[in-house]
């Protein structure tokens, strides 16, 4: 199956002190300025944090960078359920769970190599099959691996919307909450720099330094006052067209290849 040929853009978090989680994500990723609006330069990285629920994602933006592109799949999910059209150029649906996600087209933009990009998020959901087969069939997001119990049951989804592993991942939780967001860097040697600066901050790694098994990036975690998980990433897995899906054991081991897990359920 083809990607749909999106990346996400930005990611909006819902909080009940949002200037908080403001305050400290422009501390630990350097980030600029805004009101309950953080990014990096050239907008790679865009993060906006409203009042309400905390602990919970409001609304997620994926761009293309090709119109035709863009075109035929505002075609395609208009035949699969009502979207509310914002310009010639934006659309935006509801998942299951509420949450607005928006799809639009934007003149591609060149990007200095060293900035951090927001990659992907995770959500923890109740009915996993559900709001995955929502994503797969509804908009066309196209799974890279599945994570199964011993009793053949989902407990975890990554899919992707374009080459890379995932741009959204699903794990199975007794609560539907937001999990965490990730920002890709370009290689390995980023980590101990992003690492070190968490360290001078003053801003404990609740997660890793590890590897995942699902995308094969290294990876480390922070975690703000609202419970949500800020992650750095790199070198995550870019799949060959028409990949087969992959399958893992639901296993600490699945989640962190190099030791301890944050197990969701």
């Amino acid at each position: 199956m083809c990607e749909i040929g999106a990346k996400l853009k930005q990611l909006t978090l819902s909080s009940e002190q949002p200037q908080i989680l403001e305050d400290f994500y422009r501390k630990a990723y350097r980030f600029d300025h805004g009101e309950h609006v953080i990014s990096g330069n050239g907008e790679a990285v865009s993060l906006e944090f409203i009042q309400g629920t905390s602990g919970q994602m409001y609304q997620l933006v994926y761009v293309f960078d090709q119109p035709e592109n863009f075109q035929r799949y505002r075609e395609k999910v208009a035949q699969n359920i009502r979207i509310d059209t914002f310009s010639e150029h934006a659309f935006m649906v509801h998942d299951p769970l509420g949450h607005r996600l928006v799809f639009q087209y934007e003149s591609p933009q060149a990007l200095p190599e060293e900035i951090l990009r927001l990659q992907h998020v995770g959500l923890r959901v109740q009915e996993i099959q559900q709001i995955s087969e929502f994503y797969e069939h509804v908009l066309g997001f196209t799974i890279s691996d599945r994570v199964l119990n011993d009793q053949d049951e989902l407990t975890a989804i990554f899919m992707r919307t374009d080459e890379e592993h995932h741009s959204m991942a699903l794990f199975k939780s007794p609560i539907n909450r937001f999990d965490h967001f990730s920002f890709e860097i370009n290689d390995w040697h980023g980590m101990k720099y992003w690492a070190d600066h968490m360290a001078a901050s003053e801003i404990e790694l609740v997660w890793g330094i590890g590897r995942h098994g699902p995308g094969n990036d290294t990876f480390f975690m922070i975690r703000d006052v609202d419970g949500n998980m800020g992650e750095i990433s790199a070198e995550l897995e870019r799949c060959e067209p028409n990949r087969p899906v992959g399958y893992w054991k639901h296993h600490p081991l699945t989640l962190n290849q190099w030791g301890v897990a944050i197990m969701r359920c």
